[in-house]
């Protein structure tokens, strides 16, 4: 009583209850192993000897007896007076339920306090406090109260059930989730229970207990096939297909398929999900041999006996079953017709499964997917024209769908109409406008990088090198900018301390007023390992506080405790538009294109910052023939530059992988002979080659002193 009357205590109460929990389920354990040791023979008991074993004697038997009939009296006596005690309790209980019933609620709460001393284990004056405390209005105690009484009665069901709801009601998940499994344990027949158990698995995403739940429901109610399905989703859901068919099988067993088709689809579908076809087919005929000659064999399991067939290779026999679909009946039957040609499609009958979306044009709310569906089968005939109508028409109900308007396009440009390709492709007119992100985080497709790639691909086919470049520039350089800044900021994010006791909360509820303190919610592993983490975190945040508080104090300072100790949240890097543009060698070659074309443009600023960045960022990384294609490029650039100071690295690279090549000193002349510092610069790189013996140098130095008028020198 002195617990729910203090707050502050509540959790040593909680956790004693866990603690002898656990200590019990621990010993409990320890003797089921050591009989099982015992079992298996580890450790025997050793046997007295026959000669060991001696008769009682006469006086050993009078003992015993009489020994036996004096604990005998004890025990009654014991009894006794135990009757009496519960004469007074029961008394007791009866006057505070009058005082209860009479509203004398102060009065109530005395005489239960003194059962809860006379009897501390008995459960019912702990509920009838709670009823107490509830109609005084004091909520948390009355919670408190049914707790208790809960733990004391544990079969008691009631109790729980109440405390489910309640918690329920006031939003804490975690105690629902503990009440509740103790309230199954105590009612396990109790479907209601059931359902709530595996609502809450579900909105904690643990879809396999919810998925368990559903199946003790069916177990406890074996025609409740409402369960049953949802039993099967979540395990299809959790990849379980061998549980799923396992208890449709089960069911199918004690239920005959006519009196519910539905659960025979079901465990076809399942089978054809797992290409399983001649499964789903025997499945499909056992029931069709179960209905009766009179009745009429559902239409979906039809349709589905015909694609079965089909999986196998008897078309004949499948066109068959799928005889009763017509372009009359299809805007009844969109869902059978579109399995059928779905079907078809993923065999590659192109014909065929042509034949059955042309039933649904015009009759379904999404046409336009109807109308991608029969182009992509005009383009697998090879209908180029029929294909193309049919994009067309699907782009005008889809115009941000890229993929349909890149396909379009590679058809266009088959057909040799690269105008309309362009045109397919080229931002609006008026897309300047336009260019924000919409609402829901997609972008105009004009700025979709796979448009643009594709764009800059016709351009330069086309050889149109400017527009190629104002397309294709902006992509590859802001790639290799983020990629340059990804390597810079090694970003480790560093939680703030709202985040570390948001992750906290996931171990409890953070219930500091509850007599059982805190119930944890259920949560993955991996969510209970990062709020450990989170946990010590808060625990090293406190200490170093306090010792920061400690030698302020200590020196004579004021301390302000800074409690929101909160960083300003890192601002996330950006992703390139390119991500894998040096593990993709096609990625990897635009770059060199886009190089190429910029020279030609003679855009060599540009084209040399490209070539640099790309250098810097794979150092490491890029094949040593790839690197030296972008520096000879690059030595190629400087020597067209109007100021070839940028690209005299490269050029003294080539020279120091050929010092005996007369044409990369030639180059290195041209350039160094253009150079203001040029004699200084020459001199240093001279020297670090350590060839001392090589003539084009030593010319080249001579010819610079001779510039200079320094002819003795030059000499």
């Amino acid at each position: 009583l002195d617990l729910i009357k203090d707050d502050t205590c509540g959790v040593q109460l909680y956790q004693r209850f866990e603690q002898l929990e656990y200590e019990y389920e621990a010993s409990v354990e320890r003797k089921r192993n050591a009989l099982a040791a015992a079992d298996a023979g580890e450790g025997p008991v050793k046997k007295p000897r026959q000669q060991e074993i001696r008769r009682a004697t006469i006086e050993e038997v009078k003992a015993m007896k009489y020994g036996m009939n004096e604990r005998f009296n004890k025990d009654t006596n014991t009894r006794r007076r135990k009757d009496k005690h519960n004469l007074q309790i029961t008394r007791k209980l009866g006057d505070a339920t009058l005082h209860y019933a009479h509203g004398r609620y102060k009065e109530a709460v005395s005489v239960l306090s003194e059962v809860v001393v006379q009897a501390p284990k008995l459960p019912d004056p702990f509920h009838i406090l709670g009823l107490v405390y509830n109609s005084m209005g004091e909520k948390k105690k009355a919670m408190d109260c049914y707790m208790i009484a809960a733990f004391l009665g544990p079969k008691e069901s009631s109790l729980w059930k109440l405390l489910v709801t309640l918690s329920i009601e006031q939003g804490n998940t975690g105690q629902a989730w503990y009440c509740i499994k103790k309230a199954i344990t105590a009612d396990p027949n109790d479907i209601t229970l059931r359902y709530h158990f595996a609502s809450l698995c579900m909105e904690m995403g643990e879809y396999h207990k919810a998925a368990d739940s559903y199946h003790q429901i069916v177990q406890v109610c074996p025609d409740n096939v409402e369960a049953l399905q949802t039993a099967t989703m979540l395990y299809k859901k959790c990849g379980q297909f061998e549980r799923t068919i396992g208890i449709l099988e089960d069911y199918l067993k004690d239920h005959p398929p006519k009196d519910d088709p539905s659960v025979v689809e079901m465990l076809v579908s399942v089978y054809m999900e797992r290409n399983e076809h001649s499964k789903a087919l025997e499945r499909i005929e056992h029931a069709r041999r179960v209905f009766s000659c009179g009745e009429e064999f559902p239409l979906n399991l039809t349709i589905r006996e015909g694609i079965c067939h089909a999986h196998l290779g008897d078309l004949e026999k499948a066109e068959f079953y799928f005889s009763t679909l017509q372009k009359d009946n299809a805007k009844l039957r969109m869902g059978l017709v579109m399995a059928v040609a779905n079907s078809f499609m993923s065999l590659q009958h192109y014909e065929s499964a042509l034949k059955y979306y042309l039933m649904l044009e015009g009759c379904a709310s999404n046409n336009d997917l109807i109308s991608v569906k029969i182009a992509r089968c005009y383009s697998a005939l090879k209908k180029s024209a029929s294909a193309i109508q049919f994009y067309y028409k699907a782009l005008q109900a889809r115009e941000h769908d890229v993929d349909t308007r890149l396909t379009l396009t590679s058809l266009l440009m088959e057909e040799n109409r690269d105008d309309e390709a362009l045109a397919l492709l080229s931002p609006p007119p008026n897309s300047a406008l336009s260019n924000e992100t919409d609402v829901d985080g997609s972008q105009p497709w004009w700025l979709n990088v796979k448009v643009k790639l594709k764009l800059s691909h016709i351009y330069k086919t086309k050889r149109m090198l400017e527009a190629y470049v104002e397309v294709m520039y902006p992509i590859i350089h802001e790639s290799l900018t983020i990629d340059s800044m990804h390597q810079k900021v090694k970003q480790r994010k560093r939680l703030s301390e709202s985040e570390l006791l948001e992750r906290v909360k996931v171990l409890g509820d953070q219930q500091t007023d509850s007599v059982f303190g805190n119930f944890r919610r259920p949560a993955s592993k991996n969510a209970l390992l990062k709020a450990n983490r989170a946990k010590r975190s808060l625990q090293k945040i406190a200490t170093s506080k306090e010792e920061m508080k400690s030698a302020a104090l200590a020196a004579g300072l004021d301390w302000e405790s800074d409690d929101s100790n909160d960083e300003v949240p890192q601002q996330p890097l950006k992703e390139p538009l390119l991500p894998d543009l040096f593990k993709d060698e096609e990625h990897c070659n635009l770059i060199s294109d886009l190089c190429t074309a910029l020279t030609s443009l003679r855009r060599y600023n540009e084209a040399l910052a490209i070539i640099k960045l790309t250098l810097k960022i794979t150092y490491k990384t890029l094949p040593a023939e790839k690197k030296e294609k972008f520096r000879s490029l690059g030595a190629q650039i400087a020597l067209n530059m109007t100021d070839p100071s940028d690209g005299f690295d490269f050029v003294r690279y080539m020279v120091k992988q050929r010092p005996q090549s007369i044409t990369a000193w030639n180059c290195y002349y041209r350039l160094v002979s253009r150079l203001d510092n040029r004699l200084s610069k020459h001199y240093k790189f001279w020297m670090r080659l350590g060839r001392k013996d090589l003539v084009p140098p030593m010319i080249i130095y001579g010819n610079q002193f001779t510039m200079i008028s320094q002819h003795q020198v030059a000499a």
